[in-house]
């Protein structure tokens, strides 16, 4: 395994101390020094302007194998993952069979393993097949280390169940993962309940679909001490519960994804599909706070809801098409240009504290002796958005320009992307 110095960046650790411009050295796979003036005998590449810290972490990925893999497999997933800087990712549940099983969380895991380009975590079913009628096979799957467990695409409706599921998850150090859309309130809306609804003649998913579910769940937080994670917060009354329940003390954690970030309900006024997703986009006031959430914490961190569709299921009317975009490769740019973070909170969203709620050992921080995971990214590089490694491309970014761009992604000690371009776990680029 080959050793190299990254020289000359603004390092960001992850373990609270204040970035610094100094170097890398890395060997045998790990890290084996960090300061200033660093001398190699290997190779040393210069990263002068350039932001170096972990490598991203995503709790919030559909990377559709087993069973969808017309859509994304592990192995494209894996590739937009490394060219977004990403290390470590959380794939969803929601696949076909569902991973409400040991068998199937030992497959995505060891799937992952074989294409070696970033760790894979499986997330397991709250509910078996996601049915929401009775529980998954919960403790077969903390057996084999799953940490993270959701119904993802769907609420848990039924709050008894909900709750026997928190109080077996809490006693285990696990996570409740929500998808916060009440299914009565959300049924057959298209987009957010406003305007642009109104206007176009569709029906809306009101901001109290995606309110009531969190109240609710906060609830049985209180009952069970549970730790909970809300997804894809969307709304500015959703930060607001969440804000109140950190105030309380409770444990929980919320996220913000890159398309909520960035786009606002307008982009929906030419029925594009583009820009359909679960929960819809919002008001630009949802928008605002959604972004002054992340900025001050009350949301913990960003991940992307990673959702590919084929273009013949995502390319069509828009009441016809799938919900959900992807955004892996273009998430740290998001939240570079338009959320506009110092260096050190900017790590803390997208790699230390998605590290931390999703248990990844080895993921979220540097230090000497530990697996080099990490990335180096150049806040300043303007970044047109002009295609994807996703085996699908249903992506509101393509066309865009954004400021921020992934120059090196090293995973367990080998560059999975140099100089802004793929290397294959064969040693070949992309």
């Amino acid at each position: 395994m080959s050793e190299f110095t990254l020289q000359n960046a603004l390092v960001i650790t992850g373990n609270g101390n204040d970035a610094a411009v100094g170097d890398i050295s890395v060997a045998d796979g790990k890290i084996t020094a960090i300061g200033p003036g660093l001398k190699s005998h290997g190779e040393t590449i210069d990263c002068a302007g350039a932001w170096l810290g972990p490598g991203f972490v995503d709790i919030h990925t559909h990377l559709r194998e087993p069973g969808q893999e017309w859509k994304e497999d592990i192995a494209t997933g894996s590739r937009a993952a490394a060219a977004g800087g990403y290390t470590a990712v959380v794939a969803m549940p929601n696949t076909d069979p569902a991973i409400d099983s040991a068998e199937v969380a030992r497959y995505v895991a060891t799937r992952g393993s074989e294409v070696g380009l970033v760790e894979v975590a499986p997330s397991g079913c709250l509910t078996a097949q996601r049915a929401g009628r009775e529980l998954a096979q919960l403790e077969e799957l903390c057996a084999v280390g799953v940490r993270l467990f959701t119904d993802d695409g769907d609420t848990v409706a039924d709050a008894g169940l909900l709750r026997r599921a928190m109080e077996f998850l809490a006693t285990r150090d696990c996570v409740v993962v929500e998808h916060c859309i009440d299914p009565g309130l959300g049924a057959g809306g298209q987009l957010h309940e406003g305007f642009v609804s109104q206007q176009l003649g569709m029906p809306g998913v009101p901001s109290a679909a995606e309110e009531i579910v969190i109240a609710r769940d906060l609830a049985l937080v209180r009952m069970t001490g549970v730790r909970y994670h809300a997804q894809h917060v969307s709304t500015a009354g959703a930060v607001e519960l969440i804000a109140a329940a950190k105030a309380e003390g409770l444990p929980v954690t919320g996220e913000a994804t890159p398309h909520h970030l960035m786009f606002d309900e307008s982009y929906a006024a030419g029925a594009d599909p583009v820009y359909k997703m679960m929960p819809p986009l919002r008001t630009a006031a949802d928008v605002e706070a959604v972004r002054q959430g992340l900025r001050s914490g009350v949301l913990d961190i960003v991940a992307t809801d990673h959702a590919p569709h084929a273009d013949h299921e995502k390319k069509r009317p828009w009441a016809e098409a799938p919900f959900g975009v992807i955004g892996l490769e273009w998430a740290a740019a998001v939240v570079n240009t338009v959320v506009d973070l110092p260096a050190e909170d900017f790590f803390k969203v997208m790699a230390t504290l998605p590290a931390h709620i999703a248990g990844f050992s080895s993921q979220g921080r540097l230090e000497v002796g530990t697996e080099a995971n990490l990335v180096v990214f150049d806040p300043e590089a303007p970044t047109p958005v002009s295609g994807t490694l996703s085996r699908s491309s249903n992506s509101p970014y393509l066309g865009c320009e954004m400021r921020g761009s992934v120059v090196h992604t090293v995973y367990r000690g080998r560059f999975t992307v140099r100089n802004g371009r793929l290397v294959e776990s064969s040693g070949g680029t992309t």
